[in-house]
């Protein structure tokens, strides 16, 4: 081992020594950044925890502060139970009694033209510790059903076994790619995939050292630019994949660069730089393939609590222009977390808002200095990755933070953030080596989350444990498209009656057999459509109701969670014992589905001791388990 380490410094170090050759020799290397613009520091908000709203049934929420897993929780046995709020586990990869670390830094989604849902994952934070569990490289899952992810591949090219926290996807060409990289730096080896035609067996396309260095990385949407960043190396390398077999670096750039994200258009990178914090920088020469390009420092942007910045990415909301930025560590010093900065200014950012949580306040810092994992360096409560669903109108942000684990913040109103879900995982026990990896072992959510917001789930993965599939509960997201929420504000719209009946064929309006356009025709109106399903907000509760469709486009099953909806004094949210008293003739279909009796329409749904939904379905569906269980999962349960 050790002399194998001592072969990559070496090569390394060789290649950080031809840096000045490799320079001087290739036309994409002789491009220098633009002169520096001086970092500004705009005034900012106070440095405050964001408030929290409530946790609705079926949460299992903290019993401190905001974030904290005291060793009291670990003793009570609460952390092996994990903590919720809003939330629920779907499904899970992981590993049992982990020895090293298992998940990693980044989890990508993406569906292909077959319509095959697939998950890839890094499976360690510092390679080769996954060796110990044996695991390697990328895992990719086949998710078509996320209650049971299924191993398809595992990627152990050269850049993919060490990928750091550089795996990034291109959705719109279905393009993986990744730079081999470490906790510092590693040679520039960079793997292309495609993945477009079947996503749960990649085809490798090409695997050539043009990163010059690894550690993070970046791409353009379209697929086509793939920028490798060593924020130790201080290089940023534009690579051209519009040919994924042969990779073509572009530009060549001094920076210290963390994460970066490029803009829609590919004419803007926001850098997160390390020391630097952000650098907004011009890449339109480089998106337009000019030969030898100029890329343009536009702006750049420190605040009061920065620690290490690790990414900022750009989004709209209602066509404003913003960056969401995070940094990583900082855990018991100056934790920088995340925050929102208005770029409508290019070339004046400013932070307007913060992501926190009462655990990365300085005068909390006593008070848990020894709590499980607290003063590891690399653990701790700190930030580590942000993610949106998508960048026009995300809605919402989910970030990992370490001991904390998942958190979801409403950024409907930028200025005024609020926490409206989280999932911390519950906590196993695990085989330490003698070496001792990670002390006093807690979590360690440090990856970059994928969502599927037709379901309301959102992927990531803990390096202690593996992967997991969670589902946003209680209605608070996916938000009803301009309702009045009970967590944030928006408008309203009408959404369907409190007393909504549960007949055998309807739940309210919404009944079996109509059309899209027959929906569409009543005075409520869908909070959200897909192809196969609309869902309706309900009012004052936190529930709603789904129709899904036939491939016909006819309603097939109606569902509600809405705990103010109900049949024989029996609700969601109730706990399942209820069931048994009310519907005394129902029969199981599987476990956690229950027909009211042989020949009825309705269903009830029961997960983890309470009744989670009331559904009606047509009785073709009813006599068909799989058919049935696709549905559901169109209609988020």
């Amino acid at each position: 081992m050790r002399s194998g380490v001592v072969a990559l410094g070496a090569l390394a170090a060789a290649w950080l020594g031809l840096s000045d050759a490799v320079q001087a020799h290739h036309p994409a290397y002789r491009s220098a950044p633009a002169p520096a613009v001086a970092s500004t520091q705009a005034p900012e908000p106070p440095l405050d925890p964001t408030p929290q709203g409530e946790c609705g049934p079926g949460s299992r929420p903290e019993t401190g502060i905001q974030g904290r897993v005291s060793p009291a929780d670990h003793e009570s046995g609460r952390a092996a139970k994990g903590f919720t709020c809003n939330t629920e586990l779907v499904g899970s990869y992981t590993k049992p009694n982990a020895m090293g670390t298992v998940g990693g830094f980044k989890v990508e989604r993406y569906v292909d033209a077959a319509g095959h849902d697939c998950a890839y994952y890094d499976t360690t934070l510092m390679f080769p510790t996954n060796l110990l569990d044996q695991e390697g490289g990328v895992n990719v899952l086949d998710m078509s059903n996320p209650a049971k992810p299924a191993l398809t591949d595992r990627l152990l090219t050269p850049a993919m076994d060490t990928p750091h926290e550089s795996l990034v996807l291109s959705t719109r060409r279905g393009i993986l790619a990744a730079v081999a990289g470490n906790l510092t730096t590693q040679v520039g080896q960079v793997d292309v995939y495609d993945i477009s035609k079947d996503c749960r067996h990649p085809v490798l396309k090409s695997s050539t050292p043009v990163g010059f260095l690894g550690h993070e990385s970046g791409m353009a949407p379209d697929g086509n630019t793939f920028y490798s960043a060593s924020p130790a190396g201080k290089t940023l390398v534009a690579v051209d994949i519009s040919n994924p077999s042969v990779p073509v670096p572009r530009w060549f750039g001094n920076y210290d660069s963390h994460g970066l994200s490029i803009s829609n258009d590919g004419n803007r990178a926001y850098v997160a730089g390390i020391d630097s914090g952000l650098i907004i920088l011009d890449t339109t020469e480089v998106q337009a393939r000019v030969l030898n390009p100029t890329v343009r420092e536009v702006a750049r942007l420190q605040w009061r609590s920065m620690s290490i910045p690790q990414n900022a990415i750009p989004i709209t909301i209602k066509g404003h222009p913003y960056l969401v930025e995070i940094d990583e560590f900082g855990a018991q010093s100056e934790v920088g977390a995340g925050r929102v900065i208005d770029i409508a200014d290019e070339t004046r950012p400013r932070v307007i808002s913060n992501l926190r949580l009462e655990v990365h306040q300085p005068e909390n810092f006593e008070a848990q200095s020894n709590d499980n994992g607290a003063n590891n360096p690399v653990q701790g409560y700190a930030g580590h990755y942000c993610n949106v669903p998508r960048r026009a109108d995300p809605g919402i942000v989910a970030c990992s933070m370490i001991l904390s684990g998942l958190r979801v913040f409403d950024i409907r109103d930028p200025y005024r953030p609020r926490e409206i879900a989280y999932f911390n995982a519950p906590v196993t026990p695990r085989i330490i080596p003698g070496a001792g990896i990670v002390p006093d072992p807690s979590n360690w959510a440090m990856a970059s989350p994928s969502f599927v917001p037709e379901r309301g789930e959102i992927w990531y993965s803990d390096g202690l444990s593996g992967f997991y599939a969670v589902r946003v509960t209680n209605g608070v997201w996916p938000f009803a498209e301009g309702a009045g929420e009970r967590f944030g504000g928006g408008g309203r719209r009408a959404c369907l009656a409190r007393r909504s009946p549960i007949g055998p064929r309807n739940i309210g309006r919404v009944r079996l057999g109509y059309s899209r356009r027959r929906l569409l025709r009543l005075a409520v109106k869908p909070a959200r459509r897909t192809r196969r399903s609309f869902r309706y907000c309900v009012k004052g509760s936190s529930g709603r109701v789904s129709a899904v469709f036939t491939r016909r486009g006819r309603v097939a099953l109606v569902t509600t969670t809405a705990p103010v909806h109900g049949n024989r004094r029996l609700r969601p949210g109730a706990p399942a014992r209820a069931l048994r008293r009310a519907y005394s003739r129902r029969r199981a279909l599987r476990p956690g589905l229950y027909r009211a009796n042989r020949r009825s329409n309705r269903l009830i749904g029961v997960r983890r001791g309470r009744v989670r939904f009331f559904a009606v379905a047509n009785r073709r569906l009813v006599r068909r388990p799989r058919a049935l269980s696709r549905h559901l999962r169109l209609a988020g349960l």
